[in-house]
């Protein structure tokens, strides 16, 4: 069964109208009370670029960084890959698990909050004028750039009527280790979560990420990148696929590796991406101690991606993009005894654009279509939007949004899967040379198949953080979250978590 004309065009229009108000309305609060500051911008004031590279502790960002997502980002920008704070990289993902709706979406702008990097197109700044900031530790050709954040936290989670407080202390590792090399680069970045709860019974989420990208400068205008990376998490309670009622929920270990290519042939731009993701999954525990086995949920997806840009100008670069994807799965069937594995195909046209160091992006529209091997399973045909914005409309000031759609899988019986639309947002600003706020909000909406036995919902989120910078190896931090769940059937979820913590780094 697949779903109808109507259905599309209703979900089209719907999320046009979604788009374009989140988009506007933010783009409000954003711009007021900065126009007049960025009207008397000086030449060589930068961009804190928030289009980098996806690293580990970008948020949802829970899975290492494609292949193709890192050609596109360095196509795009030609920035840094280190900066944590970069939106999650807007390409459609077809592969079985998407990074940027699994684990706690809160918990990741939290973590974003409390980072503060130094780095503006490549110049190092400084908190305070008179000393140099931290400059990493030298290992022969590699600079590696080490940091450790201690928090202690609170968590209030509301489900209808049941609710669940919990105090804890959390360790947060993050490096990054660069090249000095005349030619090519590789970066490897790294991040560890620890959580122990010193109160309460809220679950503890873990994380472990490695991301690997190694940059090939090639002869005739053509660039390569490498990639491979690992991910540890735990899958959130509020994950549609999360099992209800359980005490622990599943780990997941994600591998991922990929390779891309991109080559300028002076008016053309041509990209071709391939990448690999291997999910595994362990036993989820219920209350009373009984284990749930989810390795029919094990899967290996692969996916292709191809682009071909025209510079117009050098500001302004139509595109059209193109992709294929498969994913399967390790048993033939679920526990359920539905086939899961599937095939997807999607295109979408657009367009790049860089107006400088203070404005750059990108903006497509497209459609995708996931069709499963059980003839059960209704297969999936969704518009997509997808688009990135870097903007900065002052010195210390970096406002970055992003707008992604990806087709999930899902584990309730009868349903194949939903399609979710994300737009995020981040806004940093430095009140002082010490002292730095930054502001993240978003929103998830699930689209749902109409029809089925799971109706749509949305989630949205916000946090705020303070960073003080004590003195070059000493920062102290503070932040408070809030993340709301709203169901068309069933109750919604509220999440409240605060904490504060002190940051030492090198």
């Amino acid at each position: 069964m697949n779903i109808g004309k109507n259905k599309a065009g209703k979900s089209a229009l719907r999320l046009t109208a979604w788009a374009t108000s989140a988009v506007l309305g933010w783009s409000v609060v954003f711009a007021a009370p900065m126009s007049a500051d960025a009207q008397a911008l000086a030449p060589d004031q930068g961009l804190d670029d928030p289009l980098a590279l996806p690293s580990s502790s970008t948020a949802p960002d829970r899975t290492a960084a494609s292949a193709a997502d890192a050609q596109a980002a360095q196509s795009a920008n030609q920035v840094s890959s280190t900066n944590a704070d970069a939106p999650p990289n807007m390409r459609l993902r077809l592969e079985g698990v998407d990074p940027t709706t699994t684990g706690s979406t809160l918990g990741d702008d939290l973590r974003r909050v409390n980072s503060r990097e130094p780095a503006i197109d490549g110049l190092r700044t400084r908190a305070h004028p008179d000393r140099a900031d931290a400059q990493g530790i030298p290992l022969g050709t590699f600079t590696l750039r080490p940091s450790v954040n201690q928090s202690i936290n609170m968590e209030r989670n509301k489900t209808g009527s049941t609710e669940n407080n919990r105090t804890f202390l959390q360790t947060d590792l993050r490096s990054t280790l660069t090249s000095d090399w005349d030619r090519h680069a590789l970066t490897i970045t790294g991040e560890g979560v620890w959580q122990k709860n010193l109160s309460g019974a809220g679950a503890e989420q873990p994380v472990v990420t490695i991301n690997a990208d190694l940059r090939l400068d090639l002869p005739a205008n053509t660039t390569a990148h490498v990639t491979a990376g690992y991910q540890f998490y735990r899958e959130d309670t509020n994950d549609p696929n999360a099992i209800a009622g359980a005490s622990k929920q599943s780990a997941v270990n994600q591998f991922s590796t990929g390779l891309s290519l991109e080559r300028d042939f002076g008016l053309l731009r041509g990209t071709t991406a391939v990448a690999l993701t291997r999910t595994v999954y362990s036993d989820a525990v219920l209350s009373d101690g009984t284990q749930v086995t989810l390795s029919d949920r094990d899967q290996t997806a692969g996916t292709w991606r191809g682009r071909i840009g025209y510079e117009l100008s050098p500001v302004i670069i139509p595109f059209v993009e193109a992709d294929l994807g498969v994913a399967v799965y390790d048993q033939t069937r679920d526990s359920n005894g539905y086939a899961r594995s599937n095939q997807s195909y999607g295109g979408k046209a657009g367009v790049e654009f860089d107006l400088g160091e203070k404005l750059k992006g990108e903006l497509g529209f497209g459609y995708q279509h996931t069709e499963f091997d059980d003839a059960r399973l209704a297969s999936i045909d969704s518009p997509t939007i997808d688009g990135s914005l870097a903007w900065s409309p002052q010195r210390g000031t970096d406002v970055s949004i992003g707008l992604s759609s990806t087709v999930q899988p899902s584990t309730t019986p009868g349903l194949g899967g939903y399609t979710a639309y994300r737009l995020t947002s981040t806004v940093s600003h430095q009140l002082r040379d010490d002292l730095t706020a930054k502001v993240t909000g978003g929103t998830i909406w699930r689209d749902y198949p109409s029809g089925g036995s799971v109706a749509d919902e949305t989630e949205y989120d916000a946090a705020l953080g303070l960073t003080w910078g004590i003195n070059r190896y000493l920062d102290l931090t503070g932040n408070i979250g809030y993340q709301l769940t709203t169901r068309k059937a069933g109750d919604d979820t509220r999440q409240l978590q605060a904490g504060v913590g002190l940051t030492v780094k090198r």
